[in-house]
């Protein structure tokens, strides 16, 4: 099965959909959004290596990664584009108060595949908010060519979500990996149901 495919049986499993107020919110903020996106993809970008680094003797995740790395790169780099031939300013970082609340949620000690297992967990659940917060912004924004962008972005993360998951599913038993991943994604429910709405951050 194509991971198009894959992804269209296991995707959007999220409990709870943005808030369509969230999209007229932040295509009105639309450099406060390209900005927070900008470090997004570093941010994600630097979760790969660290895991890379922290687990190296996993050596089919560092396989799968490693491209995974130079790709959110280069999405940090096309955003920083998009910021520029529109006469944005990169600022500063905001506090990322979603990825703040699920890494609280973190199972700590256990075996090593317990904490990679994790940790794969919680990039897929970043990576599939992300694709839906991308696929709403190319369906909705006025700008043409970010609605384009979004859409291949959209397509992108989606692929990173399914390497996550079967990676966890490698180094764990699937069932015990699914029984966590529903605990992952209640828990992301609650998270959104008391994250203010904010126009300037793409979590």
């Amino acid at each position: 099965m194509a991971w198009q495919e894959s992804t269209k049986n296991k995707m959007l499993r999220l409990e709870l959909p943005t808030d369509p107020r969230w999209v007229d919110i932040a295509s009105i903020s639309l450099e406060a959004i390209l900005v927070d996106h900008a470090y997004c993809e570093q941010k994600a970008a630097s979760s790969c290596i660290s895991l890379i680094i922290k687990f190296p003797e996993f050596d089919e995740m560092v396989d799968v990664l490693t491209p995974v790395v130079a790709e959110e790169w280069q999405h940090f780099e096309s955003v920083m584009q998009q910021i520029r031939k529109r006469g944005f300013k990169f600022g500063f970082p905001r506090k990322d108060n979603y990825v703040a609340q699920l890494q609280s949620f973190v199972r700590k000690g256990g075996s090593r595949k317990d904490q990679v297992s994790e940790l794969l967990l919680m990039n897929a659940l970043i990576e599939a908010r992300s694709c839906e917060r991308f696929k709403l912004l190319s369906k909705n924004l006025e700008d043409k060519e970010l609605s384009v962008f979004y859409h291949e972005l959209m397509i992108s993360e989606a692929g990173h979500y399914v390497n996550f998951i079967q990676l966890a599913k490698k180094y764990q038993d699937p069932e015990k990996v699914e029984n966590r991943w529903q605990e992952w994604l209640n828990h992301e429910k609650n998270v959104m149901k008391d994250l203010e709405i904010r126009g300037d951050r793409m979590h």
